[in-house]
């Protein structure tokens, strides 16, 4: 279970960092938000390269996600995980349902 960041950098790719809640105040002291939406995801589902529709955390309640970074890397994120997306310029990321059960997400955009 952890926190993240994923992000545009200055290079125009999709990065990510892990964020200690100590070093987040925003995080830990309130975010204004616009809603919160549930999904499944079933397993084999693929979303190829795409940028983030808005500024939104995506926190994992069950199963595991397999982001592909345009930077390169991969990472697998599983239950309990909270990602800051922020990568809505570039060439984003990739999104997989990893392992044998389907994901679920709750969805919070920031407003």
């Amino acid at each position: 279970m952890g926190t993240y960041r994923m992000y545009t950098g200055d290079d125009g790719e999709t990065h990510w960092e892990a964020v200690e809640l100590a070093d987040a105040p925003s995080w830990t002291s309130g975010l204004d938000t616009v809603d919160i939406t549930f999904r499944e995801i079933p397993v084999g589902n693929f979303v190829d390269w795409h940028p983030a529709p808005r500024r939104q955390f995506v926190i994992i309640l069950s199963g595991n996600l397999e982001i592909g970074f345009s930077d390169g890397t991969t990472k697998v994120f599983g239950p309990g995980d909270a990602r800051l997306v922020e990568d809505t310029t570039g060439r984003g990321h990739t999104t997989g349902v990893h392992g044998d059960a389907p994901c679920v997400t709750a969805t919070v955009p920031l407003a």
